[in-house]
């Protein structure tokens, strides 16, 4: 975090207004509502003698939730282990050692301490704590290190918004509640100890231009001689850079530039508690008025907080930058929580180009974004990671800058990233947009897991929508890759990207965008005229970034399908009973588009497949069945059909004989009885009016041969000889296309050593 100068000029004190509740008053359910005051104390740590560790014995406190070390001198550095443990409130548990960074970010112009980030550690009420000097250089630690207690005070706030700066040079800023622990003897002089004390002016050289803020680009601010807070002028300002000076009483915040993409939800300071009488010089602003780029950072601090705890945190971190540390604010210009809550920071007005104290080096030209917690193993929730890119997309869519680009800027001073690139001041220095802390610092922020996030969180600020993908079609039925439909389809999808960044979705039909829906809307219905379409989903990113899946195609099918050949009824070969004669049921059916199936739905319930044309089925004898079947086309389309039978069971004795027959009588035979012959040319003739016929036989190893006649003409000789002894068998049959009256005549061979045939009769349809 980094150096900003503070602005030469009138105090200016945010005057708010709180708006009244339901009784009038401005006051919220639990006492009085609005900012929260955070008390802060301080306990030194003591030096041991090769001055290469310090320490903090184990002792009871007064409540606090957050901690962090601070020391002398601002612009100094702990290079070792920082470490603290804390004992929770009322469990009486003492934490593991926490390590915690060991570099706020070299603070801001004016800062009264260096220190470490501070720490979230909850509700606690004794601490422990240690440092250590690296153990590869014999660099002494800082001097007077001491341990910082915040307690960010319970929240009753209302939202309240800034009416006003109130311009008074003669208001000194409120006083600091930093006191020393019990026991622990009285504040130095140091004006860390003197929390009390308006942060003063370094003397020497103003910070380079790159890190000098200004007033709001369009406010006409007439310059001041006295400086804020009676500080003395610095002696030597740089001259690359006007000196800043405050705005007059009547100076107002011009309007808010527009930004390519909508604003997030931001919790306002008033909303998270914040007590602005501790930090009461007015903001600074970009020199430029343009945020070029995003920093973003993490805390470094435990993730163990709760979303309701965040409002504390976020105070505990303020009232640590401007109390212990000495800054004119909070550093960071937004905070997200790791349940995606975005936080105002730095005062000013979150529309406006902000200087905050997050990028030593780069503040001028950037804004700075921190996730609550430490994100070195862990990588932020996606809830933080959307947040964090929906501010950044919005803010450096106030200045037509893509998220995904890259940016020049210009060092403030000399400096160092984490990867050991240098450069000197002035130096014009390519990054990223969006980008890490460290690549701008020598600092582990925003934490390695964090850090490797970065490309994805850049496609989330920039687009386009990724993941996307067609999942279905409501309403169509798929055959292969193609749809179809009778005419309305609900497109369903899904993406990667979080509904909060995608604008819409468009739904392509051949093209064109036949529905629009939200960017939280997963599905859409569309209408389809007939013929073939080619449907795809369009997504659109907050950013205007477009992302369009693979066109699937539907068929729009109005058209029902038809029975090309109707269905019809024959006998077929099989064992016949009175109670299921063998028949084969036949049909054929098509469809221009696509044929689904056929459906028999009685007598029996069937479903067979589009190119299937016949299925073996029974019926009773003597009794007439209905056949009704249905074909559906792929889009839904149906058409009926049926056929009725009636099987009739013709016996022996209803033929017509010639030569020798011989009665024979058994269970296994139709009606009990049967004929059969030995004599050669003996013969059976039945005379029936129908459209199938099918003659019945018993069959066994000796059984001989007969011919067959239709209508008078020989059609074929049938083997009546079995391996295995079978009665009732329907052993041959024909069919013609129409009912009509026809003769079948079987004439005995008397094949040599087998001349004997049995004859159960003849079944016909009708």
């Amino acid at each position: 975090m980094t150096a900003a100068t503070v602005v030469a000029g009138v105090t200016g004190v945010l005057v708010f207004q709180a708006p009244p509740d339901d009784t009038g008053r401005s006051d919220a359910a639990e006492g009085k509502a609005g900012p929260v005051q955070a008390q802060a104390r301080t306990a030194e740590l003591t030096l041991d003698g090769d001055g290469r560790s310090a320490s903090l014995a184990r002792r009871e406190t007064a409540p606090f939730s957050m901690v962090g070390v601070t020391w002398t001198d601002p612009a100094a550095r702990a290079t070792g282990t920082v470490e603290v443990r804390t004992r929770a409130s009322g469990s009486g548990t003492w934490s593991s050692w926490l390590r915690l960074d060991g570099d706020s970010g070299q603070g801001e112009r004016g800062a009264a301490r260096g220190g470490t980030e501070p720490a979230w550690v909850g509700p606690s009420d004794s601490v422990e704590a240690r440092v250590r000097s690296g153990a590869q250089t014999s660099a002494e630690l800082p001097d007077g290190l001491r341990l910082d207690m915040i307690d960010p005070g319970a929240a009753a706030v209302t939202s309240m918004d800034p009416a006003s700066f109130s311009v008074g040079g003669d208001e000194e800023p409120p006083s600091s509640d930093t006191t020393p622990l019990p026991g622990e003897g009285s504040p130095t002089a140091d004006p860390s100890e003197q929390a009390s004390a308006e942060p003063p002016v370094p003397e020497g050289p103003e910070e380079t231009a790159g890190d000098t803020p200004s007033t709001p680009p369009s406010a006409e601010v007439p310059p001041s001689d006295a400086p804020s807070g009676g500080t003395p002028t610095p002696s030597a300002p740089d001259t690359s850079t006007p000196a800043p000076t405050a705005p007059a009483p009547t100076t107002s915040v011009p309007p808010d530039r527009p930004s390519t993409v909508p604003q997030p939800p931001v919790t306002s300071r008033a909303a998270w508690g914040a007590d602005e009488s501790i930090s009461p010089e007015e903001p600074g602003y970009l020199p430029d008025g343009k945020v070029k780029a995003v920093v973003v950072h993490h805390t470094a601090e435990s993730n163990t907080y709760t979303c309701a705890q965040a409002p504390a945190v976020v105070r505990g971190i303020y009232a640590y930058h401007v109390k212990q540390l000495g800054w004119k604010d909070i550093g960071y210009n937004f905070l997200v929580d790791k349940c995606g809550t975005v936080y105002e920071g730095r005062k000013g007005g979150i529309g406006q180009p902000v200087q905050g104290a997050h990028a030593y080096g780069f503040n001028a030209e950037t804004a700075g974004i921190s996730v609550l917690g430490t994100y070195t193993d862990t990588a932020p929730d996606q809830a933080a990671m959307t947040s964090v890119a929906r501010v950044a997309a919005w803010k450096l869519g106030q200045y037509g800058v893509d998220p995904a680009g890259t940016t020049t800027l210009t060092a403030g001073d000399s400096g160092r990233s984490f990867t050991g690139k240098t450069w000197a001041k002035g130096a014009k220095l390519p990054f990223p947009t969006i980008h890490g802390h460290r690549d701008g610092y020598n600092t582990q922020c925003p934490g390695n897991s964090f850090y490797n996030q970065l490309p994805a969180l850049r496609t989330l600020a920039a687009g386009p929508v990724t993941g996307l993908t067609l999942t279905s079609l409501t309403g169509a039925a798929k055959s292969g890759t193609t749809y179809y439909t009778k005419s309305a389809v609900t497109v369903n999808w899904s993406s990667k990207t979080p509904s909060s960044l995608i604008r819409q979705y468009d739904v392509l039909v051949d093209g064109t965008a036949a529905a629009k829906t939200a960017g939280s809307a997963g599905s859409a219905k569309v209408t389809l005229t007939p013929g073939s379409h080619k449907i795809s989903v369009r997504a659109v990113h907050q950013s205007g970034r477009t992302a369009t899946t693979a066109a699937t195609t539907v068929i729009a099918d109005t058209t029902a399908p038809t029975f090309t050949t109707k269905p019809h009824l024959s006998l077929r070969t099989g064992v016949v009973n009175t109670t299921a004669v063998p028949l084969t049921l036949g049909w054929k059916a098509t469809d221009k588009a696509a044929l689904k199936d056929v459906l028999l739905t009685t007598p029996v319930a069937k479903t067979y497949g589009p190119t299937t044309t016949s299925a073996a089925h029974s019926a009773k004898s003597g009794a007439s069945t209905n056949w009704n079947m249905t074909a559906r086309d792929q889009a839904g389309n149906t058409v009926t059909a049926s056929v009725a039978g009636k099987p009739t069971i013709l016996q022996e004795t209803a033929a017509a004989k010639t030569g020798t027959w011989t009665t024979k009588s058994s269970a296994n035979y139709l009606g009990g009885k049967s004929y059969a012959s030995s004599a050669k040319n003996a013969s059976l003739t039945w005379t029936f009016t129908g459209k199938s016929a099918a003659w019945v036989v018993s069959r066994a190893a000796t059984s001989g041969q007969a011919h067959v006649y239709v209508d008078g003409v020989k059609t074929t000789t049938v083997d009546l000889k079995s391996a295995t002894t079978t009665y009732r068998h329907a052993i041959w049959t024909k069919s013609w296309t129409t009912s009509a009256k026809h003769t079948i005549k079987i004439v005995v061979v008397g094949t040599t050593g087998r001349p004997t045939i049995t004859t159960d009769g003849l079944v016909h349809l009708p």
